[in-house]
């Protein structure tokens, strides 16, 4: 029954596959029912109140709604749309939603914008015209969008693992290590995860990525034992840089505990606009509907060409249904209160592992939702021991880049422009819309006005209206 609904050997897939790829997409993502309540739990609103209403931050009310959340989409991505893509609250999004929003009106007013602009997006989906919009998308410019976001996740890897750090000071935005130097375990068990990955892939060994998440844990909660290494993070004041990352490894005290789902609902629907302009709020909206729009369609996109689930002309499977249901994420992690839940990069580390189907999201969720109860157990995995699996992803799908046509520069520029500004500017969104825009632009001064199509100059002079969002809400006052 497994095989004939989500069509596992007709994709060249096995269950042990599947089932390997969805553990290991948790994994590598799992990180974001810790980080998030560290991002929107620990900001004030507008009335100086933290999520929730409250006066102290409750972390673990927002951990469990994300958990929930993702864990309920993510299922509904596997039996819906039948891919290997995962969904959870969007990084990016989510620190927007807080500094950008959250700070001028209350968080029922900000998650309400958020349950808005899903709406919206969900409205675009079922006219056709956000499919529509990733069919205009040259194929070659849809390559690169994938490529562009393998060096982005991995660049992720090495910056979450502390290999690739943010330099104290000078020009040099990040650098090696500290200050040029690897130190402390944490590093050298992100290294050993790396190399056990890629020997283990080399000899084909099934399973490779998992094995070395779980090996590499292991060594991170011996190495813990005994050095007592800590936290990277001790105050704002204070920072550790031998320490780990996020997660401490740690054999836990207790493994279930159980989740208080008390955030659901926390939202209002129009109270933003008794707090700030219609303008001012429109223009929110369009921020968030824009970098949701198309980090989906980039993200689904590299997902597809990496696990072989596109036609000829570049078109991934059962395309409007993974739209339909990363639209209903949008407004669903606003009605939660958790922020815009959003398509992840992540999942190609379990379609490395050799998920094909929506088998393999059926069992991220699966992970999720008992994460709502097992967070202890969670919270054992390192940054460290998971993020070795995206640097290897990204290595994966940047051997796409050979099928750019790197002698037509109307093609070659604006794909070069997407490849690098994704990582540079650490946004999906910033990459696509540079390569729509200078695609745009060549095509006309080269006078192939003809090979546009209509909805791509749409689409770029809304992704030029998005890159001076500043100066026009400076202009309106």
């Amino acid at each position: 029954m497994l095989d004939s609904y989500f069509k596992i050997s007709q994709r060249g897939s096995t269950l042990g596959r599947e089932v390997r790829g969805g553990i290991v997409t948790f994994f590598t993502m799992a990180y974001i029912v810790a980080l998030n309540p560290l991002i929107i739990g620990l900001t004030k609103d507008g009335d100086g109140k933290y999520l929730g209403g409250g006066d102290a931050p409750n972390l673990a009310l927002i951990a469990a709604a994300t958990a929930l959340i993702a864990g309920i989409l993510t299922i509904l991505m596997g039996v819906v749309a039948n891919f290997p893509l995962a969904l959870a609250t969007g990084l990016g999004l989510n620190t927007f939603v807080a500094v950008g929003i959250a700070s001028k009106m209350t968080w029922a007013d900000a998650m309400g914008l958020v349950v808005l602009e899903g709406l919206i997006i969900t409205a675009l989906v079922l006219t056709g015209f956000r499919t529509a919009v990733f069919h205009a998308v040259p194929t070659q410019l849809k390559i690169a969008i994938s490529v562009g976001i393998g060096l982005f996740i991995a660049l992720i890897g090495l910056v979450d693992a502390g290999f690739v750090r943010r330099t104290s000071s000078g020009p040099v935005p990040v650098i090696l290590g500290d200050n040029g130097t690897l130190v402390g375990w944490p590093v050298i068990i992100f290294v050993f995860g790396l190399f056990l990955m890629i020997a283990l892939m080399v000899k084909k060994v099934k399973g490779a990525l998992l094995i070395g998440i779980g090996l590499a844990t292991v060594a991170a909660i011996l190495v813990e034992s005994a050095f007592k290494i800590g936290p990277s993070f001790i105050s704002p004041t204070e920072i550790n840089p031998k320490g780990w990352g996020l997660n401490v490894p740690a054999i836990p005290s207790k493994i279930v505990d159980t989740p208080d789902f008390g955030l659901l609902g926390h939202f209002s629907l129009f109270g933003s606009f008794g707090r700030v302009t219609a303008i001012s709020a429109i223009l929110l909206v369009f921020t968030l509907l824009l970098a949701d729009f198309f980090d989906t369609m980039g993200t689904m996109t590299a997902i597809g060409h990496e696990a072989g689930l596109v036609d000829r002309d570049g078109t991934v499977v059962n395309a409007n249904r993974i739209l339909v249901v990363d639209s209903i994420a949008a407004a669903a992690g606003g009605a939660a209160g958790i922020s815009s839940n959003t398509s992840y990069i992540e999942s190609a580390a379990g379609v490395g592992e050799g998920a094909r189907t929506g088998l393999a999201s059926v069992v991220t969720g699966i992970c999720f939702l008992l994460t709502t109860f097992l967070a202890p157990l969670v919270a054992v995995i390192p940054y460290e021991a998971a993020t070795p699996a995206l640097v290897i992803v990204g290595f994966l799908m940047m051997t796409q880049i050979k099928h750019v046509d790197w002698d037509d520069f109307g093609i070659a520029i604006p794909a070069f422009l997407t490849i690098i500004l994704m990582p540079f500017t650490y946004s999906i969104s910033v990459g696509i819309g540079a390569g729509f825009v200078s695609h745009v632009a060549i095509r006309l001064i080269q006078g192939r006005r003809k090979e546009l199509h209509p909805l791509l100059l749409v689409v770029s002079a809304l992704f030029i209206v998005y890159f001076l969002t500043s100066p026009i809400n400076a202009w309106l006052g």
